[in-house]
């Protein structure tokens, strides 16, 4: 099969960094809408809540799901379409060393990671606040000039200086807005008389660097009442979502993937200590109280769902996450603050690599297609065919089985697909236990290609009866 290249037109940088971090089993920064297929709804669902915070609303979600199913792959997405949507984002990965509140500055930490992390469209790979309010200095600066006030003039520094405290004056009220109004009051000094390290302060001061006044104080050089700490860094998170408005901005945007880490967090005071943050955030966003900000948080179901050590062992937080009595029905439910994340359908996988087949050949200048359909069938019929894969199995463990054999391929040219596939024996899915665990051996694989004899136990009859599932190949718009 011959190769359009216009069909997908991909930046070499671009698809580069996607397939290398697909291969190891990585989410890509940037590139995922090239290989965005299926979760239509759930995409839906969170743009509908993004259009509903740049009309000054805000939101909190949960994405659930196993590891591998695609949580952190569908945040890098909606990170993505926010980011075009004039939104600022910010994203971290929750770890023992990083959490929402705890000993150490394990909460201040995951704050600077968000800081860190801080993007808009004009600087989508992080490290955008200083660019973020730059913009707004020039734009204060392009008033001046429009008004007849030009930048030699003797009245634009006090002019400028009346325009930037009358922005950032209506922050004063809200918690720890009015130090935040007067450190980013003195940055915006700063830029106009070119003081360097008077920047570096304020904006280390913003970024929470400073373990107490007195640090920050010797630093800025003007006096303040508090700093970014364990226990206050999420009003700081409101302060930002409001300023990003006046800015120019339609929000803030918070990704907080990994949350399985608070699951694991041994002591139980401390686990709940972070579970009585998570539902602050949950209620200021859901209550209004914050405004043009939204919280998305990715985890597993066991962070959700263990009455033990998950947010369902927080009364408060389960009745308010925990499915209602009418999901026993079936119906999906996208409204919910939880989103399950289902397993993609087999054609949905079938669309997912035979995208990737063509972004493969694209990188690797291909003319032709390095595998036909009908090999891209045999080899999806074979990864779905083991025991539990119909529940078990992931994207990401197709992505990595898929673009290893493409990897093979390319490497030993004396290998041929149907040699391949007739020695693997694909490894079992993650959470699936071990072969000696379980009742019956794996089915033989149909379409032509049979699993060999050795290794494999007999086929029990029952499953031998079973008829095996069928991919269609439907004319999927990949």
């Amino acid at each position: 099969m011959t190769l359009d290249n216009k069909e997908i037109a991909v930046p070499k940088r671009i698809l580069n960094t996607l397939l290398s971090s697909l291969s190891a089993g990585v989410v890509p920064r940037s590139g995922a809408p090239y290989i965005a297929i299926g979760r239509k709804d759930e995409i839906n669902s969170l743009l509908d809540n993004l259009d509903d915070t740049a009309e000054g609303g805000s939101f909190c979600r949960f994405l659930i799901g196993r590891y591998g199913s695609g949580k952190s792959f569908l945040i890098q997405l909606i990170r993505g379409y926010a980011l075009d949507r004039g939104f600022i984002c910010a994203d971290a990965d929750l770890s023992p060393e990083r959490r929402l509140t705890g000993g150490g500055g394990a909460g201040i930490a995951t704050y600077r990671e968000l800081m860190i992390n801080i993007a808009s469209k004009a600087s989508p790979e992080g490290g955008a606040l200083p660019t973020v309010l730059s913009r707004h200095f020039i734009k204060l600066k392009a008033e001046l000039v429009e008004k007849g006030i030009m930048p030699d003039d003797a009245a634009f520094e006090s002019e400028l200086k009346k325009k930037v405290y009358a922005t950032l004056s209506e922050l004063e009220g809200d918690v720890g807005g009015f130090d935040f109004a007067r450190v980013l009051g003195e940055y915006y000094i700063a830029l106009i008389q070119d003081q360097n390290e008077k920047k570096t302060a304020c904006l280390r001061w913003l970024r929470g660097e400073f373990a107490n006044k007195t640090e920050a104080i010797s630093a800025l050089g003007f006096r303040v009442s508090t700093v970014i700490d364990d226990d206050n860094w999420y009003n700081f998170i409101k302060l930002l979502a409001s300023l990003s408005v006046k800015l120019g901005y339609s929000g803030l945007i918070i990704f907080i993937d990994e949350c399985v880490n608070l699951y694991k967090i041994p002591n139980r005071i401390s686990r709940e200590a972070n579970y009585e943050k998570l539902l602050a955030i949950f209620n200021d966003t859901l209550q209004g109280k914050a405004q043009r900000l939204g919280v998305i948080f990715g985890g597993t179901p066991q962070f959700l769902e263990d009455t033990r050590r998950g947010l369902f062992s927080y009364d408060a937080l389960k009745s308010r996450l925990a499915d209602s009595r009418y999901s026993e029905l079936g119906y999906q439910n996208l409204s919910s603050p939880v989103i399950r994340l289902r397993r993609l359908s087999d054609n949905e996988l079938l669309a997912l690599v035979k995208r990737l087949t063509k972004l493969y050949a694209q990188r690797e200048g291909m003319s032709t297609l390095p595998l036909t359909d009908s090999e891209i069938e045999i080899f999806l019929t074979r990864a779905l065919a083991r025991a539990g894969a119909e529940e078990m199995v992931t994207p990401r463990e197709i992505i990595r089985d898929y673009l290893t054999l493409l990897n093979i391929l390319r490497d030993n040219k004396d290998a041929t697909f149907a040699q391949i596939m007739s020695n693997i024996s694909f490894s079992r899915s993650e959470g699936e236990p071990p072969a000696a665990d379980r009742q019956h051996s794996e089915p033989a694989v149909t379409q032509g290609i049979s699993a060999p004899d050795q290794g494999l136990a007999p086929q029990h009859t029952e499953a031998a009866e079973k008829p095996k599932q069928k991919i269609n190949l439907f004319d999927i718009d990949i």
